[in-house]
Parts: C-alpha cells; structure tokens; sequence
C-alpha cells in the first residue's frame, strides 16, 4: 500500500480528494440521512483510482460498491440498476480480480498487463452486449422498473465496462464513462423526486471524470509496457 501512495501523481490525488469532498459536502449539505449511500461512493471513487492504474484492489473495491450500490438502486425501484451491478457487475469483478492476479505485468502484482481484443471477439463481444441487454429489457418491464429505457441502456454499458475490464482493455474506461453519464442521467430524474438522491449524481460525475483519466493512463500505460516488451525482445534475440 505504501507502494502504491508514493506511485500516485499529483493528477490522480486531485481527482481522487476532489471526488471524495463533492460527495461528501454534497451528501451533508442536502442533509442525506442515508449513509450507505455515502460510504458506498467514497468506495467507489477510490475502486476507480487502484482500476486507472491497473492495480487488483480496484476490482476487490469495485465488489464491495457493487453490493452498497445495488442497496441504493433498490430503494428507488432501480431494479435493472440492483439486478445489473449484483448479478453481473460484481460477479465480472470477481472475474476480473482473478484475470488480473493471473496477468501481472513482468511479475508485478501492483500492474496488470495491457491486453488488445482480436476483432473476433470484439464481433462476440458486441453481440453477447446485445443478447444481454435485450434480454434485461423484458426482465425489467416485467418488474416495472423506473424510467425503464434509460435502465435498458445502462445495463448494456454496465455490461460493455464489466466485459472489458475482465479482458484487460484499455477501452473499459470508455465503457465506464457511458455508463456514468447513463447513470448521472438516471440519479438526476431521481433526485428530482426526492433530493436526497443528488449524492449520486455528483458520485457519477466523480465517476466520469476518473474514467476519462483511467483511458489517458491506461494509454500510456500499455505504450510503455509494449516499448518495454520490444526493447527486452531485442536485446533476448542480440544476446
């Protein structure tokens, strides 16, 4: 852990405190009562700095939110929200947690390696992404869920981020960021019933904005492993 504090840059302690004080000055000043709400966001923020770095914690993390989250989905009839993050969320994290454990790069347990989706399977992907939402689709009508297409549409982002986190790619962080706006989308029409909800639209515009730094690093981050992987590859052949 210590390791980890002293790897963190300037950039990613900001978003990282930022995030943390809006949800929780926003969480006091609305006079939120609901404090799983809160402890489930300050989870999540912090899931999402250890997932921008490749660090298996982040997935441990993304676990425990998923279940404070699906909680908070539950009280407001979110069940597409509640049956998404617990039923497939967490147990793609679970997933996750293993295949990065299983992938460190160069033995380095605090880094996951990078890896690139041939397009077959970004083919599979697509269409798994839409047997999946489509069939949530009939579940959630039947449940009556709450603004049902909104709902529909975060289950196959929710799906779309959990799938490619799993496969180690960078582009799971695009997926994310989908699904933040989705949800800052959804907690916002809520918060409009009943303002106690707000926490969780800003806990999603925390979520947004760490995301888009997850893509920027992750970025880097498999530039520098395959430049590495090069020049070992290169001096293995010389030698």
């Amino acid at each position: 852990m210590k390791k980890f504090l002293k790897s963190m840059t300037i950039a990613e302690w900001l978003i990282w405190s930022i995030g943390i004080a809006s949800v929780t000055v926003c969480f006091f000043v609305f006079k939120n009562t609901r404090y799983l709400y809160l402890i489930g966001a300050l989870i999540g923020v912090t899931a999402l700095i250890f997932v921008s770095k490749g660090h298996p914690a982040g997935q441990l993390l993304t676990i425990v939110f998923s279940i404070f989250y699906g909680i908070a989905a539950y009280s407001f009839n979110y069940y597409g929200e509640m049956i998404t993050y617990l039923g497939m969320s967490a147990p793609i994290a679970l997933w996750a947690l293993i295949s990065w454990l299983k992938n460190p790069y160069h033995g380095n347990r605090s880094e996951v390696k990078v890896n690139s989706l041939s397009k077959r399977e970004w083919c599979l992907f697509f269409v798994a992404a839409v047997a999946v939402t489509v069939a949530f689709f009939f579940v959630l009508r039947a449940l009556n869920t709450a603004n049902l297409i909104v709902s529909t549409v975060s289950v196959f982002t929710s799906f779309a981020a959990a799938y490619l986190t799993a496969r180690r790619s960078r582009f799971y962080a695009i997926g994310y960021a989908l699904n933040d706006v989705v949800l800052i989308v959804m907690w916002s029409m809520a918060s409009y019933e009943d303002i106690s909800y707000l926490p969780m639209s800003i806990c999603f515009a925390a979520f947004f904005v760490a995301d888009g730094y997850g893509f920027i690093h992750w970025t880097i981050m498999k530039k520098r492993q395959h430049a590495e992987e090069t020049e070992k590859a290169f001096y293995n052949a010389a030698a």
